[in-house]
């Protein structure tokens, strides 16, 4: 094998490790991948190393060869990181050139998402039935079905913009109570504290703290505190959002809750 095949087949492997991290799979997992796309072409001694922000492979039996990717950006899409699932085991089990695998890669990285349309009507009604979960009433049911779809709409927006999770989770949280509010005083809606707790439910970190507690679990202690503390941070941000609305509400303007 040359060296620039064992180049071509750590860069199939690195890409592959790419659109796992930077769609919200588990570091133990994205490494799995990696040795395991290398070791079916005969790269036996390949170390890998994930964290949540940066992925490096290194060959150090042949060449010293080394690759080293950063990660900005990470959302969750479950559906890309089963689709690279698939990859990995038809590439272990096939035929299949750099040419044709990198295709495929390709295309499972440009593919798009579920429509925005779906994700926000989902994101209603999930909140509006953990409202209905947490013993609220069916108006306060409709109420965090609407307050719910504008937040996320705007928070997705916001973080566009921003780059930023902690502005776009904390505007999400304030943008949530300040509806909860005004829903309240227009005689839609029961209890704040049901409306608030409903409508946050699609803004947090569920996923990330489940990745966290599993890197934990797997032995990877760097990942695991990083992302549980990435899920915090998150939580945060989203009750600094929504406590600073409340706390205005109630000291300046006499509300009640």
């Amino acid at each position: 094998m040359t060296t620039l095949q064992k180049k071509d087949i750590l860069r199939i492997a690195l890409y592959a490790g790419e659109i796992m991290l930077k769609n919200g799979a588990e570091t133990y997992r994205v490494e799995d991948t990696i040795d395991r796309i290398c070791k079916s072409k005969n790269l036996k001694h390949v170390s890998s190393f994930v964290t949540p922000t940066g992925i490096f492979i290194s060959d150090d039996r042949f060449d010293g060869i080394s690759f080293i990717k950063r990660i900005k950006s990470r959302t969750i899409n479950l559906s890309k990181i089963s689709q690279v699932n698939d990859f990995s085991r038809e590439f272990v089990n096939s035929n299949l050139s750099i040419e044709q695998a990198l295709l495929l890669l390709k295309k499972i990285d440009k593919s798009p998402k579920y429509p925005k349309v779906i994700r926000i009507l989902s994101a209603g009604f999930a909140s509006g039935f953990f409202a209905l979960l947490f013993g609220s009433s069916f108006l306060d049911f409709l109420a965090a079905f609407i307050i719910s779809m504008i937040a996320v709409f705007a928070s997705s927006k916001i973080e566009k913009v921003s780059q930023t999770s902690f502005l776009a989770n904390a505007s999400g949280g304030a943008i949530i109570a300040t509806l909860t509010i005004f829903f309240q005083l227009l005689g839609f809606g029961n209890s704040i504290d049901m409306i608030i707790v409903g409508s946050i439910m699609p803004l947090l970190p569920g996923v990330a703290l489940t990745n966290g507690l599993r890197d934990f679990i797997s032995g990877d202690l760097i990942s695991g505190v990083s992302r549980v503390f990435e899920a915090v941070f998150i939580s945060i941000s989203i009750a600094v959002g929504v406590g600073s609305i409340l706390n205005i509400w109630i000291n300046v303007f006499g509300g009640n809750i």
